[in-house]
């Protein structure tokens, strides 16, 4: 036994030493994703609250055509952050103008619009705008907001005209009670970042993954390997525990970049706040480390079967899905954890890694659960790569 976990040990420095020495592999494991990857998750989560904030405060453009019939609905937009400007061509230049990216929309006010109003009757106004612009989209809900608001404002007063009060039409007095935390509501932003951590995890060994497996066969080195008088077990145990080595290598360089970049996002622009420090970031590594035994030995059972290095990497980049499928699941279906859940891994991490980052209370008992599950799973697929291993026409 002293025997096998020194054949281990061996074939794992080896492997390691090997792998350290590719320069550009280590390039696209650890510097690609885990580094760069937080920095531009950081850079366009800055970015974004920067010009939502700064949208929120500048004041809102309003093209008009027709401006002369609604002076005192134009006074109001004009006094509640709105700039007015006359749009001076004609409602097809104004589809144009929209369509074309010129102007986020255009209001036309029609001649009717007056004679409505003294009628005591709906006033009708137009919105050019364009459903498939983004930005348009947030323009021109704040000029729908301006002019909801006018409208209530009208409605109320001809209701005090009539000598009825404006409450009465009020039946309903709803208030709204928001119970999220600051760091509840950064997870809107911050919400992806444990289906990034698990890809970054698998991403550190997939390139050893597949040298150990489809490289050697397909370098011819892999039958040579096999006749060494070691068993077979001991060396699949030393190339997996190398890959699942250099898997917590890359997570722990993405928490880190990840820690460390929180730490400049503006996210109290927004109300919101970030509890992802250096416990959260220890805790969050001790919840995924299983996954790498896991990640290993999926990602060895798949490369066993493939008889070159690019063959692997076309079956390996598939095989990656499988475990971030759970995730993509749980956000869309808005997941809570459960003791049931705890048992699927990769979903299980999630679920506990999205509390740590919420700030609430995490179940000890789903921890454990988490844990033991994932290590299970990985060990019976440790065990199907070793009789994978113990197959003759694996050389064929």
């Amino acid at each position: 036994m002293r025997n096998f976990w020194h054949i281990v040990w061996t074939v794992l420095c080896k492997e390691v030493i090997e792998n350290l020495r590719d320069r550009r592999t280590m390039f696209s494991a650890f510097l690609f994703v885990p580094l760069m990857g937080p920095l531009l998750f950081a850079g366009m989560t800055t970015f974004m609250v920067d010009r939502v904030v700064g949208e929120a405060d500048e004041r809102l453009r309003m093209p008009v055509i027709g401006a002369e019939h609604a002076p005192n609905l134009l006074q109001f937009a004009n006094e509640n952050g709105a700039d007015v400007i006359a749009f001076t061509a004609g409602a097809e230049q104004a589809r144009l103008a929209v369509r074309e990216g010129r102007e986020h929309f255009v209001l036309v006010i029609p001649d009717s619009f007056g004679d409505k109003l003294k009628a005591g009757e709906a006033a009708p106004v137009e919105i050019i705008w364009d459903s498939s612009n983004n930005k348009a989209q947030r323009h021109s809900s704040r000029a729908r907001s301006l002019l909801n608001a006018y409208s209530s404002q009208l409605g109320a007063l001809r209701l005090m005209a009539r000598g009825i009060d404006p409450h009465v039409m009020e039946t309903i007095d709803v208030r709204s009670i928001d119970i999220a935390t600051p760091s509840g509501r950064a997870l809107v932003l911050l919400g992806t970042l444990t289906y990034f951590l698990l890809f970054s995890l698998l991403m550190g060994g997939l390139y050893l993954a597949i040298d150990v497996t489809a490289g050697e066969r397909e370098r011819g080195s892999l039958e040579s390997l096999l006749c060494l008088p070691v068993s077979r077990a001991s060396l699949v145990l030393g190339k997996l525990c190398a890959t699942a080595l250099f898997m917590l290598m890359a997570l722990a360089l993405t928490l880190t970049a990840l820690v460390v970049s929180m730490q400049f996002l503006p996210l109290e622009k927004l109300g919101m706040s970030s509890n992802f420090g250096p416990l959260v970031g220890l805790q969050i590594a001790a919840i995924m480390m299983p996954m790498s035994i896991f990640g290993a030995a999926l990602l060895f059972c798949v490369g066993s079967f493939t008889r070159s290095y690019r063959e692997a990497q076309t079956w390996l980049g598939a095989i990656l899905a499988i475990p971030t499928l759970p995730i993509l699941f749980a956000g869309m279906a808005n997941v809570r954890p459960s003791t049931p859940l705890m048992a699927v891994p990769s979903l299980s991490q999630h679920l506990i890694a999205t509390n740590l980052l919420r700030g609430d209370a995490v179940e000890p008992l789903h921890v454990l659960v988490s844990i033991i599950s994932t290590l299970l799973v990985g060990g019976v697929l440790v065990w199907v790569a070793t009789r994978l291993y113990q197959r003759e026409k694996l050389l064929g």
